[in-house]
């Protein structure tokens, strides 16, 4: 406000909201706003030119009325505007109250003739549904565009279902029925049980496992009503739902004993006494609020059992005003037939002295023992039942506390105790004078994890062939082109295996004095493997190849410390360069730092030369682009990269004749190149082995770890495409 801010700029804002306010509390200026995207003079201009736009159809006969089509949002049927859902209302309000209630969504657009023809069907199931305890919704695409793309709906008119935040398609004709049987078949399948004679009192007697009253309805039709159904979905966390046919065979003895009018719906409320209900509800047409109004009130049973955090703080709340103290009166007691006395006698007390200020509850120590702990510290509890009045202060734990001094036996002497704090406590709140903090409660009812795995794999999977067969191929799309990538690599990596096995088996065995060099080498590798102590850990070299997929991980984010040793091959050197490399660096496989590598030369030459013009020292490169650019061999050339500093070390083949090799040395390396180049050097492949390029690598390996090699420094590593 202006008058409070005194910002050059709080006179201008203060304009805006006000406009925006009266934009958004006005149903037309918001409806032409959403139309013509400006709500001053331009509005104007854009209703004129309707206007025009009107009676320039009006001149031709086609004003839409005369179809009584109401393509027009203008004309839209108003039953849907209280059921138009935005996207922020539908993830943060709609999402969260679909575990409480199915929802039933339409998905319109103007100009859509199929909406048209169903919209009487709509108009009447909505009705019927929400008076049912169904939520509805509708999303117009045109102006809620990303709302429909989230819910998956790429046509108009789509009808889809919510419950528990997963959504639904309807595939079958639009009446009436067929909307009802879809809403019902929403909701899960054991929500309501069928009670008989024979079963009613296992169903009753089940409070003390569920730790929830049970619910009975007693009426005349043969199939479980579905509001009903709904209101046991409503209020599944917190009771228990059974139906009783009463014109069935079998149900005359339940009926019977809690005198029951066969021709009146009843409902009846069962809590810690299976003989008689704890409240009865009659009407002749059962309605959603008279049925919410009855199981609101009881929802807890006398004396509920702590199970979890949550039923803690819904019996317990933190207190909001000293007019709205809510005292907590709890039994801690162990299981078994020992202690049934106590607690008998505990929820006899609680049934006389019911108030709106004080809640009865009781928990098993054994379950809870933290909680117990807190609040019993004296070892004279142990092993007995205690009676503890609290009251908490705040969510974070923090309760005040009086525990009755002796241990709680249901005595008459316990009793009056118990009563006489109670009636000082209503005139003198300082009487709860300890004080601590307890941990949250177990979950005792909480399914097992492998329950839980269970259900969910269960779900996914029928999920997916619901979509298998009703989802359209733009949905498909996604999960076929993963299914054909996964086929697509599975059978690319077999074939590339099965040829990489051929053409090894197909490779001449070594000659008799290529064997005995091999041994001497071996033999020398394991002499300076026990002299430098680098055991290797496996029996074989494990070489991968350097491509652009495992480039940044195997170069540019190498860990600090850690160095990749690069073989460059080609694809007619592959083989014989690759044994002879395994052979020379395998005494030092046992340095976890040290990761083997290797570049092919006719993927990525343009990479190695922008990486060898940082060591002209040692290999002067001239210009990329000569004559000779795809002519040099680089073959048997071996880079030690630290990706983390950033340099390499470079070891150059050896040549026939030189029998000091290169061991990252200055040379002359452009007389070596043009040599190449003419066909003329006795480094040619045709002139020397291609595995004696490769000798002497050991020692080179011996100065690399030592650190007295030349290092070459580079700015960043180069993109390898």
């Amino acid at each position: 406000h202006p008058d409070k801010n005194k910002d050059p700029g709080a006179e201008d804002k203060f304009i805006q909201i006000s406009k925006a306010y009266e934009i958004l509390s006005n149903e037309e200026k918001r409806a032409n706003f959403d139309r013509y995207g400006d709500a001053g003079e331009s509005q104007g201009f854009s209703q004129q030119q309707h206007r025009q736009f009107h009676r320039f159809h009006d001149g031709f006969y086609f004003d839409e009325s005369f179809f009584h089509f109401p393509f027009n949002s203008e004309r839209r049927d108003t039953s849907d505007e209280k059921y138009l859902l935005h996207f922020s209302h539908y993830i943060n309000e709609i999402v969260p109250d679909s575990f409480k209630k199915p929802y039933l969504i339409k998905i319109t657009s103007d100009w859509c003739f199929s909406c048209i023809h169903i919209e009487p069907v709509w108009k009447e199931v909505a009705q019927e549904l929400e008076a049912l305890g169904a939520g509805i919704g509708v999303v117009h695409a045109g102006y809620e565009r990303r709302l429909a793309h989230h819910l998956g709906a790429h046509s108009t008119p789509t009808l889809l279902g919510l419950i528990n935040g997963k959504i639904t398609f309807f595939h079958n004709a639009v009446v009436r029925e067929n909307l009802r049987q879809f809403v019902e078949n929403l909701l899960p399948g054991n929500l309501v049980e069928k009670i008989t004679d024979k079963n009613y009192i296992r169903f009753l007697s089940h409070w003390r496992k569920d730790n929830k009253p049970h619910v009975l309805l007693f009426d005349h039709m043969p199939v479980v009503p579905l509001l009903y159904k709904l209101t046991a979905f409503a209020y599944r966390d917190y009771l228990s739902f059974g139906y009783v046919y009463v014109g069935l065979r079998g149900t005359e003895e339940l009926s019977s004993q809690y005198n029951i009018n066969v021709y009146t719906p009843t409902m009846m409320i069962f809590k810690e006494h299976i003989d008689r209900p704890a409240d009865v509800v009659q009407a002749r047409e059962m309605k959603k609020q008279l049925i919410d109004d009855f199981l609101s009130q009881n929802k807890f049973l006398m004396v509920a059992r702590l199970t979890s955090q949550r039923l803690f703080q819904e019996l317990c709340p933190v207190k909001k005003s000293h007019r709205q103290r809510k005292y907590c009166v709890v039994l801690l007691t162990e299981e078994g037939e020992k202690f049934a006395e106590a607690y008998e006698a505990f929820l006899t007390f609680a049934v006389a002295n019911t108030k709106d200020t004080l809640r009865f509850v009781h928990i098993y120590s054994d379950r809870q023992p933290e909680f117990a702990d807190a609040l019993l510290m004296d070892e004279k509890y142990h092993g007995r039942s205690a009676v503890v009045i609290l009251e908490r202060r705040n969510n974070a734990g923090k309760i005040v506390f009086k525990a009755l001094e002796e241990a709680w036996q249901g005595s008459k002497e316990d009793n009056f105790i118990l009563l006489d704090l109670l009636d000082q406590l209503r005139t003198d709140p300082g009487l709860l004078s300890s004080e601590t903090v307890v941990a949250d409660l177990n979950d005792e009812l909480a399914p097992m994890f492998l329950i839980r795995w269970f259900y969910s794999t269960v779900d996914y999977i029928s999920d997916w062939w619901d979509s298998l067969f009703h989802s359209n191929w733009r949905e498909m799309m996604p999960l076929l082109s993963l299914l054909f990538s996964a086929l697509f690599i599975l059978f690319g990596t077999v074939i590339v295996q099965a040829f990489s096995d051929s053409s090894d088996t197909r490779d001449a065995p070594p000659s008799g004095k290529e064997e005995t060099a091999a041994k001497t080498e071996k033999n020398d590798a394991s002499f300076s493997k026990e002299s430098n102590s680098r055991i290797p850990k496996k029996s074989f070299v494990e070489v991968t190849e350097l491509t652009d997929i495992n480039y940044t991980s195997n170069l540019v984010r190498l860990r600090p410390g850690h160095m990749n040793i690069v073989l460059i091959l080609s694809n007619s050197t592959k083989t014989p360069l690759l044994q002879k490399f395994a052979l020379e660096v395998y005494m030092f496989t046992g340095s976890s730092s040290l990761h083997f590598s290797f570049l092919s030369l006719d993927k990525h030459r343009e990479w190695l030369e922008y990486l060898l013009e940082f060591a002209q020292d040692a290999a002067p490169i001239p210009n990329q682009y000569d004559k000779h650019f795809l002519e040099r061999d680089y073959t048997g050339y071996v880079l030690a990269l630290n990706g983390h500093k950033k340099y390499f070390c470079l070891f150059k083949p050896h040549r026939s004749g030189d029998e000091g090799g290169t061991l990252g040395s200055c040379e002359d390396y452009d007389a070596l190149q043009h040599a190449e180049a003419r066909g003329k050097s006795s480094c040619s492949p045709g002139s020397r082995s291609i595995k004696n390029k490769l000798h002497k690598l050991s020692f080179w390996m011996e100065r690399l770890l030592e650190g007295s090699l030349q290092r070459f420094y580079i700015p960043s590593w180069p993109a390898l495409d």
